[in-house]
């Protein structure tokens, strides 16, 4: 059968039966199409365990693939495969003997904690053109470092979703498809309550909670993007969205948050993943270290 049909009803039982998010969808037919592209195949019976072995090995010859890597293309390949001898298009995964290499553990990136005050200052302080922006990007950030979402997560948020009154965010279908809510400090609270009273005094009525400036419709990615290139420069700090979050985490565990509420604040859905926290974060092993009976 022809390799691009099946690709096409792999994509399409993806997302309407198994519902999984179009970031996992695009990922998994990123690396499909790309073993179609160097193994030239034009069927899917075209598939062997030789050339998906030269893909591999192609990969982290030619061009460069760690191991973390290899093991996302390997995941990815496995499941379209399955699937594909689940609907009898072949009758062996091909994948299956791979030798896949040990997974790289790095210790999570993220900010100190006086990094973290530095970056939150210069976006308050940054020199804008109205104050909007200062109160809606300063409330974005606290997000980040106060709460922990995700870019995704925070992009869809809605107004309804964050009850300042009440210290608590719901977070609709995060990672995995799952609900959380997640608790509000009176610090965001109060950067949440600058915001949401600017943007009523604009008269800002659509259901997600950040928006643009000048339009009535939600915050876009592409923004977002720009305001963290903008406040990179200003500041002088590197970051990314995601070391935000990671450096929620690690703040969160120094202040002596259990690694169980962190892990449900964090939409983990294995705790084992939130644990990688507790390396990061040396004031916490070193709090914990005081605890030996013989420092006494």
């Amino acid at each position: 059968m022809d390799i691009n049909i099946v690709v096409q009803k792999f994509v399409d039982h993806s997302r309407y039966i198994r519902g999984l998010s179009p970031k996992t969808i695009h990922g998994y037919h990123g690396v499909i199409k790309l073993y179609i592209k160097y193994t030239q195949i034009r069927t899917i019976e075209e598939s062997s365990e030789n050339n998906v072995r030269e893909f591999f090995v192609n990969g982290r010859t030619e061009r460069n693939w760690k191991s973390n890597s290899f093991h996302r293309y390997h995941t990815a390949l496995s499941v379209f495969f399955k699937w594909c001898i689940k609907c009898s298009y072949i009758k062996e995964n091909p994948a299956l003997a791979l030798e896949v290499p040990k997974v790289e553990k790095r210790l999570p990136y993220k900010l100190t904690k006086q990094e973290a005050m530095k970056l939150l200052e210069v976006v308050y302080n940054y020199p804008y053109d109205y104050k909007y922006l200062r109160y809606r990007n300063h409330a974005i950030f606290s997000l980040f470092m106060f709460a922990g979402l995700r870019k995704s997560e925070l992009l869809k948020l809605k107004f309804a979703d964050v009850d300042i009154e009440n210290l608590s965010i719901f977070v609709n279908q995060g990672k995995g498809s799952k609900d959380r809510i997640v608790p509000m400090s009176f610090t965001l609270a109060q950067s949440l309550k600058r915001y949401s009273d600017e943007r009523k005094r604009l008269n800002k009525t659509c259901l997600e909670f950040f928006t643009s400036l000048n339009r009535n419709l939600g915050y876009t990615d592409s923004g977002l993007k720009r305001l963290v290139i903008q406040m990179r420069i200003a500041s002088g700090i590197k970051f990314s969205i995601h070391k935000l979050r990671h450096t929620f985490a690690t703040l969160m565990l120094e202040g002596g948050c259990d690694i169980y509420s962190l892990s449900r604040m964090m939409g983990h859905s294995d705790i084992k993943t939130t644990t990688i926290y507790l390396s990061a974060s040396a004031e916490h092993l070193r709090s914990q270290m005081t605890k030996h009976p013989l420092n006494d």
